[in-house]
């Protein structure tokens, strides 16, 4: 690696880890219901972790996308006004927290606009300094599982013996092809770097918008597992059942909507019956 892109990194300090996990979470691409950045989020308040570095968001994104009101305002960063009164602009952010009992390194940012190979390099360089030896990606996206039911989760992972260690989890071995992710790119380069790379991907109700706070539970959960970390989760169950009933309320009332999800949940449990059974 070069020494240009440390010129991008703000590093408060270093905590004296071994053979470290790196947690990523990105807003943009893989971020339905919140599921990436909630699950860190909440990863980062259950385990107190402590800011310890930053990534300059200057050189990444764009700010002003000419276009459509539609297209310009997914770009533009947000502001706060108040009874004619600047409050605050919220620039991109991007943080890495550590929890050093538990060798772990949690990062919530934004997937770069621009300077992929730059950006790799600063997470890359971060996760080197701290003796990162692997590195996990969570997101999600929208698809076929009701609101009702618990998101499936799919892997992909830099090479094969890592998708062997994760079947003890539950997840599913991912298959895609088309546009890809900042993840997808830096999973291509970890392995030069002598760095595992996995991406645990959350398949989320494709018909509700917003936060889901059920989903992030559920994740959070299974990583829980994965890190080993023993986490008190019952403030987090305690939100997913409460949105839960509301979205199932407010559902109910659309006829349409509410056949749509009762089909859905018989598909979901027809399928695990299946597979129960070793018919799939």
């Amino acid at each position: 690696m070069t020494d240009k892109h440390t010129e991008y990194l703000r590093i408060r300090r270093c905590p004296d880890l071994t053979r470290a996990t790196l947690v990523l979470a990105f807003t943009g691409w893989m971020d339905g219901g919140d599921v990436s950045t909630g699950t860190v989020k909440r990863l980062v308040d259950l385990v107190e972790a402590e800011p310890i570095a930053e990534i300059e968001p200057e050189p990444f994104y764009i700010y002003s996308f000419p276009g459509s009101m539609e297209i310009t305002a997914l770009f533009r960063p947000r502001v706060d006004i108040q009874d004619g009164l600047i409050q605050s602009i919220e620039m991109p952010s991007n943080t890495f927290y550590a929890h050093e009992p538990a060798d772990l390194v949690l990062f919530i940012g934004k997937e770069p606009h621009l300077g992929w190979k730059t950006f790799g390099k600063c997470v890359f360089h971060m996760a080197e300094t701290l003796s990162v030896r692997r590195i996990l990606f969570v997101g999600s996206f929208g698809g076929s599982v009701p609101h009702t039911r618990e998101p499936r989760l799919y892997v992909s992972c830099s090479d094969a013996e890592l998708l062997s260690e994760m079947e003890q989890y539950g997840v599913r071995k991912s298959s895609y092809e088309g546009p890809g992710s900042f993840v997808s790119y830096m999973m291509t380069e970890a392995p030069s770097l002598g760095m595992e790379m996995i991406s645990l991907v959350a398949e989320i109700p494709g018909y509700l918008h917003g936060t889901n706070p059920l989903s992030i539970e559920a994740v959070t959960r299974r990583l829980s597992k994965i890190l080993k970390l023993p986490l008190d989760l019952n403030s987090l169950r305690m939100t997913s059942t409460e949105w839960e009933l509301h979205v199932s309320s407010v559902i109910e009332k659309n006829e349409e909507l509410a056949e749509k999800v009762r089909e859905l949940e018989g598909a979901y449990d027809n399928e695990l019956l299946n597979l129960d059974s070793g018919e799939v």
